[in-house]
């Protein structure tokens, strides 16, 4: 199964690739979709789209992985990522790639076995997952990594995260 798991944002949507076959993982791909603070926001989420599309063409992956909104403070921000997220959503679901959504606490569960493990516990455990050196650059396409090997993690193991 190829995972597509994607941290939304509307600078940066943080993406990785992922295969999962017989408990085993295989990062194919991951980066980040980066938009210029000064472009109108309609031109940003043309992009993310685009750049969401791509993605999905070039590795026809099974399904998506999203993490799902949680913000405390900046509503603006909020508001914003929303519309990111929307615009990924769509992209997705155009392609007829079926999406699941994952909380941070459920990210982190899977990753660490607590949700309110630091962030360099989660992105310990995504080199552990990959067999990698280093952990991936930037944040954001760790993270994605992340949200994708939550979602392998509720299928191999037949429940929900």
């Amino acid at each position: 199964m190829v995972i597509l798991g994607i941290d939304p944002g509307v600078a940066i949507v943080g993406y990785g690739v992922v295969e999962c076959h017989s408990g085993r993982f295989r990062c194919l791909e991951y980066g980040c979709i980066t938009t210029a603070a000064h472009q109108l926001l309609e031109h940003r989420l043309s992009e993310i789209y685009s750049g969401i599309r791509e993605l999905i063409e070039r590795h026809r992956p099974d399904c998506m992985s999203i993490e799902e909104l949680f913000f405390q403070n900046n509503q603006k921000t909020a508001v914003d990522v929303a519309q990111a997220r929307g615009v990924i959503l769509l992209a997705a679901d155009q392609s007829s790639l079926p999406i699941y959504e994952y909380t941070p606490l459920q990210v982190k569960s899977s990753m660490v076995g607590y949700g309110k493990a630091e962030k360099q516990q989660v992105m310990y455990m995504v080199r552990q997952y990959l067999h990698l050196k280093e952990t991936p650059k930037p944040d954001d396409a760790a993270d994605a990594i992340a949200i994708a090997i939550c979602h392998g993690n509720s299928v191999l193991h037949n429940y929900p995260i």
